[in-house]
């Protein structure tokens, strides 16, 4: 059988980032700097996750308003290679390895987290 893609979701909160009307703009500068960043963090964490052979990449879907003006909410879409040799995709898995490789869900390179806000959608 022929590996084919599957995707799953990536939400989380950034408690240093202000959020701006720039960011729920795609075309916007601001919006896609931001995008380009965060598209680097999330391929580098997820290459350290036991997915790391199948992932495909990820791409920023939205910045939203957090409930703090300092936060913003991050929706993303994640890929991977579906493979009969290998392990079914583990959302609670994946889930604890970017917990881990983020300080217990506090930091993503430059940015600091809220600890509560990460889910991963399989």
């Amino acid at each position: 059988t022929a590996a084919t893609l599957q995707s799953f979701t990536v939400n989380f909160t950034i408690t240093n980032l202000l959020y701006n009307s720039d960011l729920s703009k795609t075309n916007s500068a601001k919006f896609m700097s931001t995008q380009r960043v965060m598209n680097s963090m999330l391929n580098q964490l997820f290459k350290k996750t036991s997915i790391h052979a199948v992932y495909t990449g990820c791409k920023m879907m939205a910045f939203r308003p957090g409930q703090k003006p300092e936060e913003t909410g991050v929706d993303a879409v994640c890929r991977y290679k579906t493979d009969p040799a290998a392990s079914p995709f583990d959302r609670e898995n994946v889930y604890h390895e970017v917990r881990n490789n983020t300080n217990g869900i506090t930091n993503l390179g430059i940015y600091s987290l809220d600890r509560q806000s990460l889910y991963i959608n399989g």
